[in-house]
């Protein structure tokens, strides 16, 4: 009996360091499978993305992204966890190509909502229509800032089945938020907190009056402030979705970077510890990094590549305990397209290749380039700030002014080297209009030396000027610049003189850190929008037999060494 009794309290103790080896399935980590995408800018269809990864001996060009071969990609890995979680980091529209611009991105939206997109934090092109056009993109409904493309695919637009979060934009009255700033969602049975958050710098780079009311609030802190809120709803495990970016030189795919550098860095120091994951964007870069205890990630833009993220979550606690995280190039044949997805994306094109396909007019070369020498002046942005003057020679104008990134692409001309009516929309998509004002002699010189404040000229060149303005500038050891000898129409500006001078409404507000269009004065609102100001010029300048997109015989700003 007491052999027996030995017997059984040692089969026991086998029993229980067995059961200490092998916890019991209710204790062992939850595994929460992540795909993030970020910037996807409207590209519905697949463009061509070169890249050089950690196993790559020289860059690789290939066609990448598209929305049917995206669709394949997450139907593929949805099948190894149907609980998969698709989440994004701001700016899915906004700056599109024609294929998406012309509809107000309302295909976009569609395709993301197709591809089970759940949440997503607003980025500042979100906000390009303002905030009455992201709610309306949000919510559903046809009253839009731009009636000539909402409603204008289907009559009726529902509005995003996914969730767009902003815990940093709040009303200046109030304070309240205009967006949920966050989501809860569950998988594999624990509870995780997306937090959405877009730069606080989103004011100076989208259009003033469609955000006249609106506060952009420190990103870290307003995240910070959330936590207790969702502790005490039982969550433990937060992962912060960023409008906001990084870089490095480390490849996309090497695990992980330790050199991240950018406005992104000091907002992930600043974050509570209990933020083990940061899904970033805005800085159109690939990277898997760490910023002390926090893996930080972002996947490119235009859908080139996703971000795949393993969290291992304690069940008991509701923590993150630990992060995987690698890119994936979404190369097209690599993922067999999803039949759904493929059809609607070939009905969009069918709809809008239509239109887009109309000829507009012919240019004197294949490509007009929006690269410039160095930050210099470029032959597009040359071409645009002309179009830009001509149509608002009515209003007065005498000079007109084009801020680089407003121009998306080069200018592509197709057989004959004639522009369709697609090709000039992808060079200017953001549909804003022109806006004329007065500026003295003596704000136009500080206006020029405001181009190299605080080196944002390394982000976004000079201001492209239109034919007669010229200057030549220098700059010292500091980066600091000198500007001499502007002249227009070969006459020295006067500084105590007043000149008429065009601008899109962007910079009309003061954008682009250039605070003096603001101060501008006896100003006309014309109406008249920039793609239609391009198109009018090509037409015109083919009319004339001097077809556009020659570069000038002499260069309009000449940098003096």
């Amino acid at each position: 009996m007491k052999s027996s009794l030995h017997t059984l309290a040692l089969a026991a103790a086998l029993t229980a360091l067995a059961g200490c080896a092998t916890p019991p399935a209710d204790r062992a980590p939850a595994e929460i499978n992540l795909v993030a995408i970020n910037d996807l800018h409207g590209n519905l269809e697949a463009t061509k993305f070169t890249y050089t990864g950690v196993a790559d001996k020289a860059p690789r060009t290939v066609m990448a992204g598209g929305i049917d071969t995206i669709a394949g990609a997450l139907q593929q890995w949805r099948r190894e966890d149907s609980e998969l979680l698709l989440v994004g980091a701001g700016d899915m529209v906004g700056a599109s190509p024609a294929l998406s611009a012309m509809w107000a991105d309302e295909p976009t939206i569609a395709a993301l909502d197709m591809l089970g997109l759940a949440v997503t934090s607003a980025g500042n092109h979100e906000f390009d229509g303002g905030r009455k056009e992201l709610l309306r993109q949000q919510h559903g409904g046809c009253d839009s800032p731009r009636p000539d493309k909402a409603c204008q695919f289907d009559a009726a637009y529902g509005g995003a089945k996914f969730g767009y979060l902003a815990a940093n934009v709040v009303e200046a009255d109030s304070g309240k938020t205009i967006l949920p700033a966050y989501r809860i969602l569950e998988a594999k049975g624990v509870k995780i907190a997306f937090i959405g958050a877009v730069l606080k710098g989103t004011a100076d780079v989208v259009v003033a009056s469609g955000i006249a009311g609106l506060r952009f609030l420190d990103e870290a802190e307003a995240v910070n402030r959330l936590l207790p809120e969702l502790r005490a709803q039982g969550v433990g495990a937060f992962v912060l979705l960023v409008h906001e970016g990084g870089r490095t030189v480390t490849p996309f795919d090497q695990q992980y970077c330790d050199n991240l550098e950018g406005d992104l860095v000091p907002i992930v120091k600043r974050l509570d510890p209990a933020v083990k994951l940061v899904i970033s964007g805005h800085s159109h870069k690939g990277y898997l990094c760490r910023v002390g205890d926090t893996v930080v990630t972002q996947a490119q833009m235009g859908g080139h590549m996703l971000s795949r993220i393993k969290l291992m979550v304690d069940r008991q606690s509701g923590k993150i305990v630990d992060v995987d995280a690698r890119n994936v190039v979404i190369e097209q044949g690599a993922y067999p397209a999803e039949p759904k997805v493929a059809a609607y994306l070939a009905s969009v094109r069918e709809r809008s290749n239509r239109e887009l396909a109309k000829p507009v007019a012919r240019i004197a070369v294949p490509t007009v380039s929006r690269s410039g020498d160095g930050a210099d002046e470029s032959a597009l942005g040359n071409l645009v700030a002309d179009a830009t003057l001509m149509a608002a020679l009515p209003y007065g104008a005498q000079v007109a002014f084009m801020n680089r990134d407003g121009i998306r692409q080069h200018l592509e001309a197709g057989p004959g080297n004639v522009v369709s009516k697609g090709q000039a929309l992808a060079t200017l998509p953001f549909g804003n209009t022109l806006v004329v004002m007065d500026l003295t002699g003596a704000q136009l010189r500080t206006l020029l030396e405001q181009q190299w404040v605080a080196d944002k000229v390394q982000v976004r060149g000079l201001l492209q000027v239109s034919e007669g303005f010229t200057y030549r500038y220098r700059l010292d050891a500091n980066g600091k610049a000198t500007v001499s000898d502007v002249t227009l129409n070969g006459a020295p500006l006067d500084d105590g003189a007043t000149y008429r001078v065009a601008v899109n409404n962007f910079l009309a507000g003061g954008n682009d850190a250039f605070p003096m269009f603001a101060k501008g004065t006896n100003r006309a609102e014309t109406g008249i929008r920039d793609i239609d100001s391009l198109t009018a010029f090509l037409v015109r300048r083919e009319q004339e037999g001097k077809p556009a997109g020659l570069p000038p015989a002499q260069p309009r700003i000449r940098r003096i060494q």
